[in-house]
């Protein structure tokens, strides 16, 4: 199987979109009107959640109109948060068709459409225009895509002069081989992960200058910690993100997560560098 078909059927489940308005539904929410907070349970589709979000848009200074592109923006969780809490404009690219449908119907659905809209493609190959973008956003995207050295070069023909790239991803660590399943991959065959010295040399040669680089795996063992003792403790939540990834694995992808970061297999990094 070629590799996109292959990362395409790790995350199509079939039915998505029916599946969380029907867990939406029993949760009491009003599935023709959402808000971000009803999403918040399966809206970031990374480590830490909503809080990673937050906090590396401060840190890009983002401002309203600011034109985003998120490359493998999942349901859109990201994105709506940029356009909504921002007031950017956000485009977001998925691989996944399920994907991108889910994400246009929750951008209805939570009165959205007008500043975010998403497309189905290939991240390394898109069909935007040169400069097109202020920022390129992506978080936990790169792990699934083998030619980075692509990836980051597209990213620097759609950025403007002086745009900036903005990352949040799960790196290679010196422990060893992770531990399969998790949540990008099923087995070593769709994830594809370089070291941090690998990743900065990636972009230096992709044309991007270092603005912000910094560490969060402490913080990412701490959150995927406390999510594993809470499931183990109290079982899955009617809503979350075992909808999108099977509840029959899901626990077993979140151990082998807590279990990486701990042996030093897998690492958490932030980064912002602009185009030169």
């Amino acid at each position: 199987m070629p590799a996109k078909d292959e990362i395409q059927a790790h995350y199509t489940r079939g039915g998505l979109a029916e599946t969380l308005l029907a867990a939406l539904e029993a949760a009491g929410k009003d599935t023709a009107k959402l808000t971000l907070d009803d999403l918040a349970p399966i809206d970031e589709f990374h480590s830490r959640g909503r809080d990673a979000t937050l906090e590396l848009a401060g840190l890009a200074r983002l401002m309203p109109e600011t034109r985003v592109l998120d490359l493998g923006c999942g349901l859109g969780g990201p994105a709506r948060r940029l356009a909504k809490v921002f007031a950017c404009r956000v485009t977001g690219l998925d691989l996944t068709p399920e994907y991108v449908e889910v994400a246009t119907q929750l951008a209805e659905r939570t009165g959205l459409k007008g500043r975010v809209g998403f497309v189905q493609g290939d991240a390394c190959e898109t069909s935007f225009q040169d400069a097109s973008f202020d920022v390129v956003w992506s978080q936990h995207a790169a792990m699934n895509i083998p030619d980075k050295a692509k990836l980051y070069g597209e990213a620097a023909r759609v950025l403007k002069p002086g745009g900036r790239l903005v990352l949040y991803d799960i790196l290679a660590g010196e422990g060893g081989t992770p531990h399969f399943p998790v949540p990008w991959a099923r087995d070593p065959a769709t994830s594809h992960l370089v070291s941090p010295g690998e990743l900065k040399e990636l972009l230096a040669g992709a044309g991007f200058e270092p603005q912000h680089w910094r560490e969060r795996s402490e913080e990412g063992l701490a959150w995927f910690t406390a999510a594993s003792t809470r499931f183990a403790e109290q079982g899955l939540p009617p809503l979350g993100l075992h909808l999108l990834l099977g509840e029959e694995v899901f626990l077993e992808m979140i151990e082998n997560i807590r279990r990486n970061f701990a042996e030093g297999r897998i690492r958490l990094f932030e980064a912002i560098a602009a185009k030169r």
